[in-house]
């Protein structure tokens, strides 16, 4: 005998109940090893026709049961020999044609299947409480069902068909949730018997093992409830159960015959519904006394749920059309503005339409370079960090949604009434970028045909039981932490609109890569123009210079403008040699590498002051030295920094009176700022973006000494620092220019 599985509070959701190792009553059982025609399991009933002990078979070949059968079917076209002996890849022996034939004169369906390596046979009986007229039968119904203009109307008309033609009490449409509860949407019952139209059942009424078993079986009946179950007795061992997951014979878990005793249920029935490859419910159908409908009858049930299934999926398909059309629009629009705009940021977030338009949220957000883009209700920053933490460790695939946040991720309970529902669109799981939309809780009441907690119960040995709820009066239960579900159109407009966001970042990217060569190629470029300054000009300039010094110190005959016009070549030429030398420092600090170390910064500002005070004797200079918080970076260059902004500061502040020009740096948001600050001539509002452009100088700045590279290597010195510079000004009354290092 096959092991018994016990059921208890441990391990109800893993019953094995394809295994039991036990059969309906009404039927029996035999399974043969296809290889050797050796009977490898049979069922215990199976004497109620042979009149011989079970166990006499087990391990005899298969001739010798039917021998012992009486079988008056021979005359028929059809034998039992002859199912046994055919293949079963041949159209005629699948379940849905079974073999008819007489057992001591009493009618039997023959059903056959594979089940490994046995062949099962089931001898069921072909009498039943309702003969069906299937061409009429399903013909008439089907007329009534596709004339309903709306699902609601069709599921009712529905149960009315199938309570027409198996005249079971009671008739109900019941649709599963996502997370497997059931809700009766439809019913069609005898007037004396107690409505359960709109009551919802929870998950482990149906537990997952038996929703998948009705996904293959597309029918199943217990006949009668109150009838003892045959056992299956094997010569293979406990271990080596007979899979019955096809059998139409096989009994059901003890648990759900007590549940239905519980309800005064005696027989049941029920059909299941398919939409779009799943699960999508059930017709199920109770008798308050035994009822027992044929194989035949059966599968005119079946072909009617089939062509239910068909009817829901082609009208959930139209009512879905219209959404799917209008998310569809969103989305090709959101399409048509990353095709117009530079930046994410501004194709997925316009006043027209925005990322939060492709669904029904009230919430939305964008992560991407490190930035967080937001539209309508969302968590706060501090909030949405954490939960991109979650997601990175707990996302496997490209979307990811749930209508009960809380409840998977905990910390989302501080704002549930923002995000109990969410839906994740992952860009860059390196990167941690993602596109997430949030719905608010959504507080409803739910009506449960009795309290759903299973009730545990204590055996004699102490051991702990669960038994099946005992009442199945309304119990009201208040649902918190859950937000309206996600549908297939939102899901499909997310999935759509990343396919695009992806190529449009790739394309970006794509052209980065396109310009990083051809700023490499300029930059080789600038290497040749400062090789030909740095050769092909400064010789013959030192040649000018030379010369024209040589005619001022040899000869003594030059009259006062043939020495000023030599002074002016000889100035000129220092000016075209600081502008070389500029132009070369310029070119060197885009190709230099950063050393970085902690630079003492109190010791290099002094350093710049004494210098510029070495260098240009200025008078009533105030230059004050504030605060200096050390940073990480080039000494070097770092000074060069200092070096230019300070005698900018001291250069145009000098006609004032007195020059005052400040130097402080201060630790703010993990953030080291200096200013550098001077009440000198200030610029213009004008030229503000042409301040850190090679060669540009302000017209205010003409009575100056300067080249207009200065400010620009500042900026290059910068950028390489991954530092920020920036700058206020008035004109006429000074200018600050701002240096932002980060903490390290």
């Amino acid at each position: 005998m096959i092991k018994k599985f016990n059921v208890d509070l441990t391990n109800c959701d893993i019953e094995p109940i394809h295994i039991l190792g036990r059969i309906q009553s009404h039927g029996f059982l035999v399974a043969v090893d296809i290889k050797t025609l050796l009977i490898v399991f049979i069922s215990e009933n199976i004497q109620d026709i042979v009149h011989r002990e079970p166990k006499h078979y087990l391990n005899q070949p298969f001739s010798d049961f039917l021998d012992d059968l009486n079988n008056s079917n021979s005359a028929q076209e059809v034998t039992i020999s002859q199912v046994m002996t055919a293949d079963d890849k041949d159209s005629n022996r699948e379940p849905s044609h079974p073999v008819y034939i007489k057992l001591n004169d009493v009618p039997f369906y023959l059903i056959t299947h594979v089940s490994g390596d046995c062949k099962l046979l089931e001898f069921e009986p072909a009498i039943s409480s309702e003969d069906l007229d299937v061409q009429q039968t399903i013909g008439r119904s089907l007329s009534e069902i596709l004339a309903a203009t709306s699902l609601e109307s069709m599921f009712k008309n529905a149960a009315i068909q199938v309570k027409n033609i198996i005249s079971y009490d009671r008739v109900m449409i019941y649709r599963f949730s996502e997370e497997g509860h059931g809700e009766v949407i439809a019913e069609e019952k005898n007037e004396y018997l107690q409505p359960f139209l709109g009551l919802h059942y929870p998950a482990t009424d149906v537990p997952k093992q038996a929703r998948i078993l009705y996904k293959n079986n597309l029918t199943r009946i217990i006949a009668d409830v109150n009838s003892e179950t045959s056992a299956i007795i094997t010569v293979k061992g406990e271990e080596m159960p007979l899979d019955l997951t096809h059998s139409a014979l096989r009994a059901v878990s003890p648990i759900h015959i007590q549940y239905l005793k519980n309800m005064g249920v005696q027989s049941s029935f029920s059909i299941s519904l398919i939409a779009n490859k799943e699960l999508w419910g059930l017709i199920v159908c109770h008798n308050y006394s035994p009822k027992f409908i044929n194989y035949k009858s059966r599968e005119v049930a079946k072909l009617f749920g089939q062509i239910l299934s068909s009817a829901l999926e082609y009208r959930q398909g139209e009512a879905d059309s219209e959404t799917f059309g209008h998310y569809n629009d969103s989305v090709n629009n959101l399409i048509a503005n990353l095709e117009n705009e530079e930046h994410i940021n501004g194709a997925l977030f316009r006043e027209d339409v925005s990322v939060n338009d492709i669904t029904s949220a009230t919430g939305s957000i964008l992560v991407f370079n490190n930035q967080i883009t937001r539209i309508g209700i969302t968590p706060d920053d501090e909030q949405i960090r954490a939960l991109l933490q979650w997601l990175k460790m707990n996302m496997s695939e490209s979307i990811y949604s749930t209508n009960r946040l809380p409840q998977i991720y905990p910390a989302a309970k501080l704002y549930s009434n923002v995000a109990s529902g969410l839906m994740a669109c992952m860009l860059s799981k390196e990167l941690g970028e993602f596109i997430i939309w949030f719905k608010p809780e959504q507080i409803e009441s739910v009506n449960w045909a009795g309290n759903p907690d299973k009730t545990v119960e204590h055996t004699e040995g102490g051991v702990l039981h669960l038994s099946p709820r005992k009442s199945f009066d309304s119990w009201i239960q208040i649902v918190e932490n859950t937000s309206e579900s996600w549908s297939r159109a939102e899901i499909a407009a997310v999935v759509n609109l990343r396919e695009h966001i992806i190529y449009f970042i790739k394309r970006k990217a794509n052209e980065i890569r396109q310009l990083n060569e051809r700023l490499k190629l300029a930059y080789e470029e600038l290497d040749t123009f400062s090789y030909t300054v740095s050769h092909d000009l400064r010789t013959p300039l030192s040649s000018i210079k030379s010369y024209s010094e040589l005619l001022l110190a040899n000869n003594k005959h030059l009259d006062e403008n043939a020495k000023r016009i030599l002074g002016r070549i000889n100035a000129c030429a220092d000016k075209m040699a600081l502008l070389i030398k500029e132009i070369l420092n310029y070119s060197s600090v885009g190709k230099a590498d950063i050393d970085k170390e902690p630079i003492d910064m109190a010791l290099i500002v002094n350093e710049v002051k004494a210098d510029i005070i070495e260098a240009l004797h200025p008078e009533n200079l105030e230059l004050i030295i504030g605060e200096t918080p050390d940073i990480s970076g080039d000494k070097v260059m770092i000074k060069q920094v200092f070096s230019n902004l300070i005698n900018n500061a001291v250069k145009y502040s000098s006609q004032s009176n007195p020059s005052i020009v400040t130097v402080e740096g201060v630790i703010k948001d993990k953030q080291i700022v200096y200013k550098i600050r001077d009440n000198g001539i200030g610029i213009d509002e004008k030229y503000y973006n042409l301040v850190f452009e090679l060669f540009k100088r302000m017209d205010n700045v003409k009575d100056f000494e300067g080249t207009g590279v200065g400010l620009a290597i500042v900026k290059r010195i910068m950028e390489k620092h991954n530092a920020k510079i920036w700058f206020e000004s008035q004109l006429g009354f000074g200018t600050t220019f701002y240096l932002s290092f980060d903490i390290l």
